[in-house]
């Protein structure tokens, strides 16, 4: 029998009890507290939920591999940092990098509509390629997941997906006129003429259209350069007459009709 060795043997199963307890205290104490205000007496109210984001903005990354942009997205560079809640892979592959209900720094300067700070309203998703090859179909097959997951999971309207050049029509060109809106739009994600395109009636104005669906308008002539890339997947800085019928289709789907399409219905 051990009987001499028994009370050190009670310490170290007592002392295994004590430790995941203690490891739980430590941890709870280095949990976040609420931010609280110290001009005010702290009353907690359970009625509040996560800010949540209410537009998707989808770049390119200018880069040559999904590991350089992995490591810019991840480190300081001369631009100042940058980051982005999800990278897609050419091969496929989805990495995440910021957390859904944080604020990752990738659209800049510019505004979506009345969306001024960008950043803070908006899930980033950057595809990994370098602005001048095509898009490869396993990875917008990844990107139609990812849309779907965001869009059901964030509640997302489906047609608030935009490119960065959208927000900042002249300052960014990306995702550029390859991207494939339309492949997006049959799959349900984005806006998209779902209308007959029709020629307008006279007094229709297209300025106000473009307003409407959200463009910035200070700068008409890259305005114009971004709704091409996206729209109709070329160059030109003027409108035609198809422009005209398709801002004519966006603006009733949006609600606006005849030569009223800044003023939305309802």
């Amino acid at each position: 029998m051990l009987r001499p060795h028994a009370p050190h043997a009670r310490f170290f199963r007592t002392r295994h009890l004590l430790m995941p307890m203690l490891l739980a205290l430590a941890l709870s104490a280095c949990a976040p507290a609420p931010v609280r205000n110290p001009l005010a007496q702290w009353e907690p109210s359970p009625n509040f939920d996560a800010r949540r984001p209410v537009l998707i903005v989808i770049h390119f990354t200018n880069e040559h591999s999904a590991e350089q942009a992995l490591h810019t997205l991840r480190t300081a560079n001369s631009g100042g940092p940058v980051s982005s809640h999800y990278l897609v892979g050419n091969d496929g592959r989805i990495y995440q990098l910021v957390a859904d209900s944080q604020r990752a720094w990738h659209a800049g300067a510019g505004h979506w509509g009345t969306i001024t700070d960008v950043n803070s309203a908006s899930i980033g998703i950057e595809l990994d390629n370098d602005g001048d090859s095509p898009f490869t179909q396993v990875q917008i097959d990844s990107l139609l997941r990812l849309l779907a997951d965001l869009t059901d999971r964030l509640r997302i309207p489906r047609t608030q997906i935009i490119g960065h050049e959208d927000l900042a029509p002249g300052r960014k060109d990306d995702p550029g006129p390859r991207f494939p809106w339309q492949q997006l739009a049959q799959a349900g994600f984005g806006l998209w003429p779902r209308v007959a395109l029709v020629d307008p009636p006279p007094g229709f104005d297209p300025w106000s259209a473009l307003g409407l669906i959200g463009y910035p308008l200070d700068d008409r002539a890259s305005t114009v350069r971004s709704f091409h890339h996206h729209f109709r997947g070329m160059d030109g800085d003027t409108l035609d007459d198809q422009d005209l019928r398709i801002l004519f289709a966006l603006s009733r789907q949006l609600g606006a009709t005849g030569g009223n399409a800044g003023t939305p219905a309802g």
